[in-house]
């Protein structure tokens, strides 16, 4: 595993800023900048290991193991998951959790340079930079323990191992089983292109399979013996795409077909698409859902075959929490901007360039909390279903040069290198010091509490998953 040490020039800056910190905020990143170097070659196995959905065996293992050295008590393979883990070290409260996601994206895999080479061709990359979430928020955790341990602090720590966000929305699962049920405030974080206390929502989102079952026959000699499920499936994604003009903007429809026939000259006995919906609510959500549903019975109609709907998952926007966001703002302003060498600039300014972005390199640049918008756009994710179980705080931070496409080679790139590990540790301490105020404060737990409950109100949170276990062995 590559070692990447920080220059001094930014532990200088770090040593400064830390001048302006109580001695808990201190030790935080003290303890941080102490595990440094086991935290980079953590984030970087996890980075070469790039398992998908489901799949995260070995970052599950390396993440957990890490927590049980430090003395955290481990519990494996929880909610049905064998992925899914808990971390807990203290007792009493308030109990802080903090989650650590570690699922790659298929296809994308990458080598730490800024130009487009495979590292395993075909294979996963970790283009959300999920080797560095997992690993961070973990380091937060740990360092909070240590103060525990120390008798600076009271309470208790948990770090949450959550498998699958990219693809089926494993904290689901997680909410269901109750293991926020404890908690009293959660924090997250998630990489980015700038640094901020996230206090924007996400989009819910719902997904589902359709499947259509026909007759297969010679699709020459004698197709009128043949029902056909691809044309089931045309004729439905046809319905879908002529239906976008009359939804509300906010709305999102995407689907994939999974199974389309197998031959040429046989008429399809089978078909397979999954389809996903998105709004900035899921009030608005739902009715579109209703309505695909129907289109689907439509097409089997028209094509004379069967059909099947089945419920893969689904999620919930994200509960905003202001307060939170406001107390993770101060502890962004005390370290200030993250600094980049200038060979670091220049790897950002070549995947701009590679990406056809403009050549403006990294962007650390500490703002003002913003607003929060009331139709935010964007992406989803399963955080928003633990935030309407348990205040969360959210945060923001660069790991990737400014305007670089998500979801892509060019973060998993950067996720392999220091601009990343720069990033990591970054949101590491920026968590770890937030959760120092909220172990001194009695005052801001119940004030992020308070924000939650006017924000839920007399929503009654539902998960959209099937009755059942995950769907570990779903197909992929």
């Amino acid at each position: 595993m590559k070692k990447s040490l920080l220059p001094l020039g930014l532990l200088f800056g770090l040593f400064v800023h830390a001048q302006k910190m109580g001695p808990e905020k201190r030790a935080i990143v003290e303890s941080i900048n102490a595990h440094q170097q086991e935290l980079i070659a953590l984030s970087d196995s996890i980075w070469a290991a790039a398992e998908v959905a489901f799949q995260e065996n070995i970052s599950s293992r390396l993440l957990a193991d890490y927590a049980e050295e430090n003395g955290f008590t481990v519990e494996r393979g929880v909610a049905g998951m064998p992925t899914a883990f808990v971390a807990t070290y203290g007792s009493g409260s308030p109990v802080i959790s903090v989650l650590g996601e570690f699922d790659a994206l298929p296809g994308i895999s990458q080598k730490a340079q800024p130009t487009k080479e495979a590292l395993d061709p075909g294979g996963a990359g970790h283009g959300c930079g999920h080797n560095l979430f997992g690993t961070a928020s973990l380091a937060s955790a740990i360092a909070v323990k240590e103060l525990i341990e120390a008798g600076e602090l009271s309470g208790t720590v948990k770090f949450l191992g959550t498998p699958a966000e990219e693809k089926f929305f494993g904290k689901i699962w997680m909410v269901r089983e109750g293991l926020w049920d404890d908690v009293d405030v959660n924090l997250s974080w998630h990489p980015g292109a700038e640094i901020e206390a996230d206090v924007q929502s996400t989009l819910a989102l719902v997904d589902f399979k359709v499947e259509f079952f026909g007759q297969a026959a010679h699709a020459s000699a004698d197709p009128w013996n043949g029902r056909s499920a691809s044309d089931a499936l045309e004729l439905y994604t046809t319905g879908i795409n002529y239906y976008r003009e009359h939804i509300q903007p906010t709305v999102r429809i995407h689907y994939h077909i999974q199974d389309g026939g197998q031959v040429v000259n046989v008429v399809p006995d089978y078909s397979r698409i999954w389809v996903r919906v998105r709004d900035t609510k899921r009030e608005g959500m739902m009715p579109v859902y209703e309505h695909v549903q129907k289109m689907a019975e439509g097409a089997a109609i028209m094509a004379n075959v069967d059909y099947k709907i089945s419920l893969i998952s689904g999620i919930y926007e994200t509960l905003v929490n202001r307060t939170g966001g406001e107390a993770m703002q101060k502890n962004l302003e005390l370290l200030g901007p993250i600094e980049y060498t200038a060979s670091e600039q220049e790897f950002g300014k070549k995947i701009q360039m590679a990406t056809g972005k403009p050549q403006v390199g990294m962007d650390s640049e500490i703002r003002p909390l913003k607003a929060t918008r009331e139709n935010p756009g964007g992406g989803s994710t399963d955080v928003g279903d633990v935030s309407w179980n348990v205040p969360n705080i959210n945060l923001g931070v660069t790991v990737a040069p400014k305007d670089t496409p998500w979801h892509s080679w060019a973060v998993v790139a950067c996720g392999g290198m220091s601009i990343g590990h720069k990033g990591m540790l970054y949101a590491a301490k920026a968590m770890g010091m937030t959760m120092v105020d909220l172990f001194k404060s009695p005052k801001l737990v119940e004030a992020v509490k308070e924000e939650y409950r006017e924000r839920k109100g007399e929503t009654v949170y539902e998960p959209i998953i099937p009755e059942g276990p995950p769907p570990i062995n779903a197909e992929k």
